[in-house]
């Protein structure tokens, strides 16, 4: 009753969610505060209006210069 639906995302699309995170709003988050806008830009959620909550910056910074150079870490 609580959960509508769900929808899968992949690692290279959240690693773009929290690259474009970063340059155009200038916001640090971690992998899974980053979930929410990788689905929401899959073009996978229905509906006209998104809302997304993104939380925490506890990041490796290794990871995030990794995601930031346009790669995916492993």
């Amino acid at each position: 009753d609580l959960l509508a639906a769900s929808v899968p995302v992949s690692v290279p699309e959240v690693a773009d969610a929290i690259r474009m995170l970063a340059e155009r709003v200038r916001i640090v988050a971690e992998g899974a505060g980053a979930l929410a806008l990788a689905a929401a830009r899959s073009g996978r959620v229905k509906g006209r209006k998104i809302v997304c909550v993104v939380s925490g910056g506890n990041i490796d910074t290794t990871r995030l210069i990794t995601i930031l150079q346009g790669q995916v870490p492993s």
